[in-house]
């Protein structure tokens, strides 16, 4: 399947993306991965998300797109792909439609992680203690986080939804009941989701 994860940090986007690859098959894309790979190769690409990412910038949409786009390129996302934190903008899905009109394989869905702003400070101040994550702790950086990715998703979810493409999950809970919403989700949508 070829899906797409939209949701605020926190959400659980990256536990769910690794169980549903596990139950459905691909590989799970994630742009934080990405970025730290080319970034640590030293890639021309790396170099220009790292200037933006040192000063506390989103990275431009066209870089993230060339990243992304590079990634999906890769023999392992023949079989499918379960994209975490791309596309976060309008231009980037549509690039991402682009391409998959031109490879055939358009999207199967696009998840939409629904949660209240509540759940989201205490699941990030944990992880902020677990995984000893700074920016998971900054009350004005989670404040910046979550206005930005208020402001960036509606249109997002809105080009998606008047596609036919967006299934909303709720996100609170625990994983397994989250991970059952979205296999049930998807197996809805068809494909090889309902043999699992």
């Amino acid at each position: 399947m070829r899906i797409v994860l939209v949701g605020p940090p926190g959400a659980g986007k990256g536990t769910q993306a690794g169980r549903i690859v596990d139950r459905f098959g691909g590989v799970h894309i994630a742009t934080g991965e990405i970025l730290r790979s080319n970034a640590e190769r030293g890639t021309e690409l790396g170099r220009t998300a790292s200037r933006y990412m040192d000063r506390g910038d989103l990275v431009p949409d066209e870089v993230m797109i060339d990243m992304v786009l590079e990634r999906m390129g890769e023999g392992d996302c023949a079989g499918g792909f379960v994209l975490d934190g791309f596309p976060r903008t309008v231009p980037q899905a549509e690039a991402l439609e682009r391409r998959l009109e031109e490879l055939g394989c358009p999207l199967d869905a696009v998840v939409s992680f629904e949660i209240d702003e509540d759940e989201l400070r205490d699941r990030l101040a944990g992880r902020a203690e677990e995984q000893d994550r700074a920016e998971d702790d900054d009350e004005g950086a989670i404040r910046r986080r979550l206005k930005l990715f208020g402001d960036e998703t509606k249109p997002l979810l809105d080009f998606y939804d008047d596609r036919g493409l967006l299934v909303r999950i709720e996100a609170k809970g625990d994983l397994d009941e989250v991970t059952g919403r979205i296999a049930a989700a998807l197996a809805e949508r068809g494909g090889r989701a309902g043999a699992a």
